[in-house]
């Protein structure tokens, strides 16, 4: 399986989660080997950053990576898309300090990475593979990971709300799989929560139109739900974008049981420290169609999406 990157430049614009600012996003096609390469645009420049477990410097509201210089925030579902949609090569540029939230599912960074077009490098795809198995537990939770060739997850939440209670999906993760049956499941949370950050300054882009949002008894949003089943569907979203700060494409079979942002970086974490006795790299083998060496095309203008 050869290495892919997008064929052209995105851009979009959208609400910061935490400022409630306007930010602006563009995706940008990366030679092979490049992997995830956030660009950090301020006042004085660029910087560059390549996502890693020990760059997550906060996982409350998002997950947050940061250098001690630079920081962007709310990454996990950009990347749930880069790396559920089969995509190993992208460059992020993000002016702003986070990425836009948009309606808080990953269905709009879909619609980008589809308008920009996926391509076909000419080096192999690497991934990083379980290579024994990982029991990972804290305080009653727990993430639990298999040798598989391929990325299988099997999810479960609880939470003591009538219209959650416990969830359950299994999916094994392709691009076809993704789109269909994690991309559009969004963000959610309760009002008593919303309400305690909005006062004190946090999560000032969250609203209605970017979250699920749960009174006592059921769902305020005027639509309802996407699927019965949204809440434990995009806690799967963010296992896949938070797996994804690994560095590279994840092999292995997961089972996942009320982990959240920080267990997830701890988890990889634990995994990073220890990549000689979990983890090992595999070259993936090229179908005969793909035996061919694959040059790579002229790069086409950006395309703004409003």
């Amino acid at each position: 399986m050869l290495q892919t990157t997008i064929h052209k430049s995105v851009r979009c614009t959208g609400i910061g989660l935490h400022s409630g600012k306007q930010v602006e996003l563009v995706l940008r096609p990366a030679a092979e080997d490049t992997g995830i390469l956030f660009s950090l645009r301020n006042g004085s420049g660029s910087t560059f950053l390549t996502p890693a477990p020990s760059l997550v410097v906060d996982t409350g509201l998002a997950t947050v990576l940061g250098d001690g210089r630079e920081t962007v925030a709310t990454v996990e579902h950009l990347l749930a898309t880069v790396s559920g949609m089969g995509i190993d090569n992208i460059h992020i540029e993000v002016s702003g300090r986070e990425l836009p939230i948009m309606d808080g599912s990953a269905a709009s960074f879909v619609y980008l990475l589809k308008q920009a077009g996926v391509r076909k490098l000419s080096k192999p795809r690497q991934v990083l593979a379980i290579k024994k198995p990982v029991d990972f537990e804290q305080d009653g939770k727990f993430i639990k990971a298999t040798p598989y060739n391929g990325f299988h997850i099997n999810y479960t939440i609880e939470f003591a709300h009538p219209l959650i209670g416990t969830q359950h999906m299994k999916l094994e993760i392709t691009p076809e799989n993704f789109v269909k049956e994690v991309a559009k499941a969004r963000t959610f949370g309760f009002l008593k929560e919303v309400d305690y950050l909005h006062a004190n300054g946090l999560a000032l882009g969250g609203s209605l139109d970017n979250a699920v949002v749960l009174d006592e008894y059921g769902v305020l949003n005027a639509e309802g739900l996407r699927f019965k089943d949204e809440f434990v569907r995009h806690k799967m979203l963010d296992f896949i974008g938070d797996m994804a700060v690994l560095g590279a494409p994840v092999q292995g079979h997961f089972e996942v049981f009320a982990s959240g942002h920080a267990m997830n970086n701890a988890f990889l974490r634990h995994l990073d420290e220890q990549r000689d006795l979990y983890l090992e790299t595999k070259v993936l083998p090229l179908p005969k169609t793909e035996g061919k060496t694959v040059k790579e095309g002229s790069r086409e203008p950006a395309v703004a999406i409003a």
